[in-house]
């Protein structure tokens, strides 16, 4: 199958932890001028703001907030930092619908204490508990699952089969999933399984970036499209084909581009976007 390039920005979003030296003021203004057109907020941006007032400035902006990042952790051997966690995305339903985002997405964590089975049961119930809280504020979950190297403490969801029987068994229409190349790219299935969630119409979030070799950071050096071996147009081919029609999120951590300036970087992001997405 034969991807067609993107020829605007109308799709285009960028997440606050891809411009991380940007505060959220900051953040808006460079996006908006340079025709972004979606912004989804890390909770850290937020701190000490009026969220109410942040939503209404990136609106004001001509933005679109797509997702509030990140809620989720839910595992551990200790039943009052679960009730924590359950207290803490609770909180960020909150902000999230006071920001005006239609979206949590969900890291769902895992404690290296207690087995990976353990840990999923208990991502289970955390998401269980909060979801009707988060239906009745009009927000929708997103399960992001996470490259296997995050297994010990990051999330014990580490294939989209894996999200999908997750989202599948809870059944709710408020519930889906997060496509994100980098950790995903590798899996055989990733065309069935995505298939399988656009049949259900469960893609919430379709993240984009590249995976770099050598990787010198497990966390901190993804790469910009183009610079490493991820097919990210024949997946957004895949998740395009299975029905998703919304924005195409850059989500980079990388300590390299974050060093340098991030108006360049910026620019760099949309020419990647065109030639690579």
């Amino acid at each position: 199958m034969k991807v067609k390039p993107l020829k605007d920005f109308e799709r285009l979003c960028v997440h606050t932890i891809t411009t991380k030296p940007w505060n959220i003021e900051e953040a808006v203004e460079h996006f908006s001028k340079s025709g972004v057109r979606g912004i989804s907020v890390w909770r850290d941006t937020l701190e000490n703001r009026d969220v109410v007032k942040t939503g209404r400035m990136i609106r004001d902006h001509g933005l679109e907030v797509v997702s509030l990042v990140r809620g989720g952790f839910f595992p551990s051997v200790s039943k009052k930092k679960r009730r924590q966690a359950v207290d803490d995305n609770k909180e960020a339903i909150d902000e999230a619908a006071a920001l005006g985002s239609p979206l949590v997405v969900l890291v769902c964590g895992a404690d290296p204490a207690q087995s990976l089975e353990v840990s999923r049961k208990q991502i289970r119930e955390g998401i269980e508990a909060i979801l009707p809280y988060a239906e009745d504020r009009n927000v929708s979950l997103a399960v992001e699952p996470l490259h296997p190297m995050y297994a010990d403490t990051r999330s014990a969801i580490n294939t989209l089969a894996q999200a999908n029987d997750l989202v599948e068994n809870i059944n709710a229409p408020a519930l889906g999933v997060a496509v994100d190349v980098y950790h995903l790219w590798w899996d055989p299935a990733l065309e069935k399984e995505i298939k399988r969630c656009g049949n259900l119409n469960k893609i919430f979030a379709f993240h984009i970036c590249d995976w770099l070799s050598p990787t010198k950071d497990m966390l901190t050096d993804r790469g910009l499209m183009g610079e490493g071996c991820i097919p990210v147009r024949q997946i957004r081919g895949w998740v395009e084909q299975a029905g998703f029609r919304g924005y195409v999120e850059v989500e980079i951590f990388s300590e390299r581009w974050w060093a340098t300036d991030q108006q360049i970087f910026l620019n760099k992001i949309k020419k990647a976007y065109l030639e690579h997405a």
